[in-house]
Parts: C-alpha cells; structure tokens; sequence
C-alpha cells in the first residue's frame, strides 16, 4: 500500500512567537510542492489557539503551488454559516484544481474552546448535529442543482455558483475515536482523520471497527480513505527529542504534557525509531499521515520527511 505525507504548516506556532506574516509560511507550501510532498495541512482556531485562517491562507497556496494537495486539519465548521463556507470551499477547490481536502472536526471539550464558541454566538452543546447538518447542506449546495433547504438555516431556490471542481464537492474527512465518532465517519464521510490517543496499534482497532460500521451502512469500506494525524519529535539524542516533545506540547496547549500525550498521538526519539513507530499506522492500514513536528526549523523537517517516504 502506497502511504502519503502530509505535513503541518507551522501557523499556530508564529503566532505564538509573534510572527504574524505569512510569507514564510507561503514559501513552506511552496517547498513541500517542490520536493514532493503529499500535502500541507493547517489548522483552525478563532481565538482559543490564535492562528491564521485557514481557508484564507489555503486559497493563497492554492495559487502558488502545482501538485501538493492542502487541507484543514481540522476545519470546525460550526464556527462559520455553512452557505458561506460551501461557497468558499467551492472557489478553494477551483483554484486549487480540486486538491482540496475538507478536515473537519467536532472541537475538545475545554474552557477554551467553549469560550471560543460562545463568542462566536454557536451553542456548544450543539456542535455535532450542526457539523452534520451543514456538510450535508454544503453538499447540496455543491451539487450545481437548486437547493432549498429547512432546519438550523433556511435555503430558498437557491443555485451556488461556481460549483467544486470535484464533482460533487472536495472529500471531508472527520476524526475521533469513540464509536459514534467511528460511525459518523462511516457513514457519512470520506476519510477517517483522528488525532489520537495510542498508537499505530490503537489506531488499526478502531479502523477495523470503521470498516464494520461502513458495511453496516452498506458502504464500501475501501471508499473510506484511512489518515492519521501525528506529532512527532526526532533527534538522534532521544532524551533531547522527548523534552522537546514536552515542552512543545504544554506551550502549544497550556497544559501538562502528559495529559496531551494521552490524548493524540505523539512520539519522541531518532529516526529510526519515529520510522518504525508510525510504521505501525501504516501496517494497520493508514494511507494518509499527516505530521506536525515539534522543532523550529521547518524546511530540515520538511526535508526530513520526504527522506522518511522512502521508507515505504
């Protein structure tokens, strides 16, 4: 099986260090384009993580970029009204020549975060009905064919234009690993994307039960494409690699480490060993891993990972 690598433009992490520009992060698709890399990834966060927008911020690398694909890792929809969002998914996936892929997810249950959705006037407690709702109204809004629609918004003889280049609109993946989260992805989505906790290991159980769920739906589970997404920290001194794991992870989300590291997937140690560790994801089945690295040199770890392709 063939595996793609993704990698996790640094978006948060500037602005954590004031850096608010974005041309470095422009010439970073850039080079992932030039060396081969299968995709680049951002973020997304209003105010509980401060970052970039990440739609933005994709159209601009849509236009300077030929082959590598980009995508939300993970979008949270619910943020945004979902007529806009269609709108401005279907001009992404035109610009960028439909190499767009649409990850999105349901947000942790953190202050923060709910924080961040009250203050973008969205019920919090309503997130996953209105995560499903607005994906299957961009879908139909992404169909070309006049939508009218009635629930949580209300769509009249309404006809978006343009339409995806991607017939019938950009794939959607959606993570989490509990069983609803498993079903949902099942059955209504076209990548299973989560961010952990465990391991490869962890990882092939849970998508072994997607791929009963989708059967039970009576889809194919090969129609499903298998992601993963992965921090990991390489030195060739592991116990310099696991502190620096540490310390990214507790700046990054201001707390324990621990705590994160038992929530997503995340490894620290040398090459050989971070090869042999998402090696396991890869022989349980993942065709798509998209890493954030923890270190500051972003081009060496983009360099780094297209090294790492070969050995596969």
């Amino acid at each position: 099986m063939s595996l793609s690598l993704g990698y996790l433009l640094p978006t948060r992490e500037r602005i954590m260090v004031g850096v608010h520009e974005t041309s470095e992060i422009l010439d970073l698709s850039s080079h992932a384009d030039n060396i081969g890399l299968d995709s680049v990834w951002i973020g997304d966060s209003l105010l509980a993580k401060p970052r970039h927008e990440p739609l933005a911020l994709i159209s601009a690398i849509a236009g300077r970029t030929k082959n590598v694909k980009m995508g939300t890792a993970v979008l949270l929809p619910m943020l945004r009204n979902p007529v806009l969002l269609a709108h401005q998914v279907a001009t992404i996936d035109q610009i960028s020549e439909g190499r767009f892929i649409m990850g999105v997810g349901t947000a942790r249950d953190v202050p923060a975060i709910r924080n961040e959705f009250e203050a973008a006037g969205v019920p919090f407690e309503k997130r996953i009905g209105t995560m499903l709702e607005q994906m299957q109204l961009c879908r139909a809004l992404w169909s070309g064919e006049k939508t009218n629609w009635e629930g949580r918004w209300t769509v009249k003889d309404a006809e978006l234009a343009p339409v995806p280049l991607t017939k019938g609109g950009p794939p959607i993946w959606s993570g989490g690993g509990v069983p609803a989260a498993l079903k949902r992805s099942a059955r209504y989505f076209d990548g299973w994307f989560p961010s952990g906790p465990g391991n490869g290991n962890d990882w092939s159980k849970s998508w072994l039960e997607l791929q009963g769920y989708a059967q039970e739906a009576g889809r194919a589970p090969d129609d499903i494409v298998g992601a993963a997404y992965v921090t990991i920290a390489i030195n060739d001194d592991i116990s310099v690699a696991k502190a620096e794991l540490d310390d990214y992870l507790a700046s990054y989300y201001l707390r324990p480490a621990d705590e994160i590291r038992d929530q997503q997937y995340s490894f620290a140690g040398d090459r050989a060993a971070v090869t042999a560790w998402l090696n396991d994801f890869v022989k349980g089945g993942a065709q798509h891993i998209c890493v954030r690295f923890t270190g500051s040199d972003d081009q060496k770890q983009m360099d780094e990972l297209a090294r790492m392709r070969e050995q596969w």
